[in-house]
């Protein structure tokens, strides 16, 4: 397993960070519940004691702080550098650091949607009075983490927070989980994304079950994805099991991985009584499982929940129907904390509201304007994703572009593009096709008979002419991980775009 853990210089380990406070913004509906909170004692299971501070541990923030502006200064962006350093001089600094939170940590893991959910979790909690530390940018690492919380901690190292949700790769979550247990685990799905790095799909399931053995207060699954729902198994006695999921009439909006690559075989005539076998959907009946929260409808920007047995409809500003489910995620592991509060659990309308004011998350169906013209960027990594975001922004009225590259943040095996149905933009086509892979993307258009009016490898000069074209039509690229902060460092020398701290 330990193959799979080893960090490379570069990656995706920004080092921004929010807290976020328990106040709403100017006009908007006033959050519930802003007494101040009081934290319950901690479990014996949670008490782990904190590693022993080394003496010079009160030098911890001030070296960070100085190695992260350097690194501001050389890069023009935000590194992973600082926690880089501080994991290396103070290694008790993360753990430590996090242990003081009256109500610990919530670790969002899985293949799947975890900026936007983790954002999800944040903003809703911070509704519901918490002061909340989180890694809003996708700095998932453990050193990212480490970079993030040099931002917010005091001079002498403490964290004015109550509670920290946090965003963890599959892998690094594992390291994570032996510096400091999680209270609250919110396990979102397992599909086949970046198997250069974690193997094959099942090996990705074994190290979330490390996550979900290492939490001590709630795990909450994912009852749609059996290699999810069966961690439950993987739970300490003494730790609460709740589950989030969908109504049967919206589960084919939703495939598996086993779904969908039972079907790509079945379309192909290759199908085998081991394939049939191998997949859930024919043995595996989710509905076994009570959800807290079941997404049962979705609309243009709009869901209806159902919580406690009643349906709760409402608009949200999120893009994309995958976020809609997501926030039922959100949802539930908001009521699991909340009812760790002296105020007990979030009332079902509360929860709601604070969903409906959520906004995308950062390169996540994020809008930025440029010269009046919205371009919508949105992140692709695995063939589900891909292809629920084609399903969710139908392509008529808008210029496409797609952005693809193979860094080691991305995955390098891009052999998942050919598991995605392109048919849908054969109508409009594609005007620009970019980054370190394009001639494959460009290729594997062509296959599906979309055309493509310009394939250039120049990510940077591909972007500025894109948005310059047709300035009147809206623009949306697909893009992977570090083509979208490339996107956004381009787009922030053309037009104003909200400093995430990486990619400038």
């Amino acid at each position: 397993m330990t193959q799979h853990l080893s960090p490379v210089s570069g990656d995706r380990q920004d080092s921004n960070v929010t807290v976020q406070p328990a106040t709403a913004q100017s006009g908007q509906q006033q959050p519930v519940q802003q007494q101040t909170v009081i934290a319950r004692p901690a479990s014996a299971a949670e008490s782990t004691p904190a590693p022993k501070r080394p003496w010079y541990a009160f030098a911890t923030p001030t070296i960070g702080r100085a190695v992260r502006h350097a690194s501001r200064l050389l890069h023009h962006g935000g590194s992973a550098l600082p926690g880089k350093v501080v994991e290396r001089i103070d290694p008790g600094f993360l753990a430590r650091t996090l242990s003081s939170l009256p109500y610990g940590v919530v670790l969002v893991s899985g293949t799947n949607g975890k900026t936007t959910t983790t954002r999800m979790v944040a903003s809703m909690l911070s509704d519901m009075g918490l002061r909340v530390f989180t890694n809003p940018t996708g700095s998932n690492f453990t050193r990212g983490v480490v970079s993030s919380l040099l931002t917010q901690v005091s001079t002498f190292g403490h964290l004015h927070a109550d509670i920290a949700v946090l965003e963890l790769d599959e892998a690094y979550a594992v390291h994570f989980v032996r510096q400091i247990r999680p209270r609250y685990a919110l396990l979102l799905n397992v599909m086949r994304d970046q198997l250069d790095r974690f193997g094959e799909i099942d090996n990705t399931a074994r190290l979330l079950a490390h996550v979900a053995r290492a939490t001590t207060g709630t795990v909450v699954l994912n009852r749609e994805d059996p290699r999810i729902a069966r961690l439950a198994s993987e739970v300490q006695p003494g730790v609460q099991v709740r589950y989030f999921g969908l109504s049967q009439a919206l589960r084919s909006y939703f495939p598996s991985d086993d779904d969908m690559h039972n079907t790509d075989m079945q379309a192909a005539e290759v199908q085998t009584a081991e394939v049939q076998a191998a997949t859930s959907s024919a043995t595996y009946n989710p509905d076994r499982l009570k959800a807290d929260v079941t997404l049962t409808h979705v609309g243009d920007h709009e869901a209806t929940y159902r919580i406690a047995d009643r349906d709760i409809a409402t608009s949200v500003k999120l893009e994309g129907v995958y976020n809609l489910f997501n926030a039922a995620a959100a949802a539930t592991v908001v009521r699991a904390v909340t009812a760790d509060t002296p105020q007990g659990v979030a009332s079902d309308d509360d929860l709601i509201a604070s969903l409906s004011r959520v906004t995308p998350a950062f390169g996540r169906g994020e809008t930025i304007s440029v010269g009046g013209t919205p371009v919508e960027l949105l992140l692709v990594k695995n063939p589900m994703g891909f292809r629920l975001s084609l399903a969710s922004f139908p392509p008529a009225g808008h210029d496409t572009m797609i952005i693809i590259n193979d860094e080691y943040a991305d995955g390098r095996d891009m052999s998942w593009l050919w598991d995605v149905d392109f048919t849908g933009l054969r109508g409009t086509g594609v005007a620009a096709v970019s980054g370190t892979r394009a001639w494959d993307m460009a290729l594997r258009l062509e296959y599906d008979q979309v055309p493509v009016s310009h394939v250039d490898t120049d990510l940077e000069q591909a972007v500025a002419d894109f948005v310059a074209a047709d300035p009147t039509t809206p623009k949306r690229i697909y893009c992977t991980y570090t083509a979208m902060l490339r996107t956004r460092a381009k787009l922030s020398h053309i037009t104003d775009v909200a400093d995430a701290g990486v990619g400038r």
